[in-house]
């Protein structure tokens, strides 16, 4: 008995061209997803850990700390690491595509951010290093500051104008660099005398003595209310600084003002014998104001995986940043909560010498 074997139907000439048509469109169609998820820029930036450099080591083969017209005492061992992050995309001359923001949306050690909570709109790479490098000249300055404060060595200090915004009631009067050295008769020693007098003032005229190109002269400035009820000049101030003896800080391509408590206690451990560090590596972040008072700063969970990574033991955190420190900490590093420089120089010494630094304070 012969068995008849039965063939599919085969489809209309029509089908299978339609078919074929879908498929060749859906194939266009992937291909050109592709190459747009490639290509197209997609606003956001992505924070990576950056490299950490030991503050009281050399960088280049020169010395990232050094001290002129004072004792100094060389670091021969331990290290102080700065931390920084990498920025990738979010300006017209450095962007990141689709499959780069999935990769490091997946990357435990990257964050993602949307470009306009990093960067104004429109702004340039120019711009931004210019920028992080006024800041971090600041930073230094700062720095130099804090570490003499707290070693009881004495400097001339002063509050200067920085910028002037048109409209202001300062605006045509004082300029930048200006030094303010009185008003109303006081001392300019801080913002807090300036509100002061403005406050009790009430709007009246005030006579600035100020030095302008290492000349003295007396202005008068009639301060204008805010929204809030206050009285202001309409400056935008800065501090200014006469050092006993030259710090001079060399580093390249790192800017912003985050390494400053780095840097005060790499100028500590220079001018005192002895190495602070005890041969132990630590790591940290936090800005510095002339007072010796840490600040918060961003990328904190990028830096300590950076920091980590360069083989720190130890890592000084601002306390402001405990809410992002928390659950971001890698193995093996300790955190340190500090408030101020002189709590760092206290753990750094106490750790240093051998002491047990179990005990000090952490973010919980």
């Amino acid at each position: 008995m012969s068995q008849e074997i039965l063939e599919p139907e085969s489809p209309p000439t029509a089908v299978r061209d339609r078919r074929f048509s879908l498929m060749v469109g859906s194939g266009v169609i992937a291909v050109v997803l592709a190459v747009a998820a490639m290509t197209i820029p997609v606003p956001y930036v992505i924070e990576s850990p950056g490299p950490a450099i030991n503050t009281i080591g050399e960088f280049n083969g020169k010395p990232i700390i050094t001290v002129t017209g004072h004792d100094s005492f060389p670091s021969n061992s331990g290290s102080l690491d700065l931390t920084t992050v990498r920025l990738t995309g979010g300006l017209p001359d450095s962007h990141i595509n689709f499959f780069d923001a999935l990769k490091s949306w997946l990357t435990p050690s990257q964050t993602l951010y949307p470009a306009e909570l990093i960067y104004a709109p429109g702004i340039s790479q120019e711009t931004v290093n210019s920028e992080n490098s006024a800041a971090m000249t600041g930073s230094q300055e700062n720095a130099t500051a804090a570490a003499l404060t707290a070693l009881s060595i004495d400097f001339e200090s002063n509050l200067a104008v920085a910028s002037i915004p048109d409209g202001g009631a300062a605006s045509g009067i004082l300029k930048p660099d200006d030094v303010l050295l009185t008003i109303g008769g006081q001392q300019v020693t801080s913002l807090s005398v300036i509100q002061t007098v403005l406050a009790k003032g009430a709007g009246t005229a005030e006579e600035l003595e100020i030095r302008r190109g290492g000349e003295d002269m007396t202005v008068s400035v009639t301060p204008k209310k805010n929204s809030d009820g206050k009285y202001l000049l309409g400056i935008a101030l800065q501090n200014t600084f006469k050092f006993p003896f030259d710090v001079k800080i060399s580093v390249e391509n790192i800017g912003g003002p985050s390494a400053g408590m780095i840097f005060a206690l790499g100028i500590m451990d220079k001018l005192t014998p002895g190495d602070l560090t005890g041969g132990k590596q630590f790591a940290g972040t936090g800005t510095i104001d002339p007072q010796g008072q840490v600040g918060a700063i961003g990328g904190i969970a990028q830096k300590m995986v950076g920091a980590r990574g360069e083989g720190a033991d130890y890592f000084l955190a601002p306390a402001a940043n405990c809410a992002d420190v928390v659950g971001h900490v890698p193995d093996g590093l300790q955190v340190i909560k500090v408030n101020t420089l002189q709590e760092a120089y206290n753990a750094v010494s106490l750790i240093g010498s051998g002491g047990d630094g179990s005990t000090l304070p952490t973010c919980k």
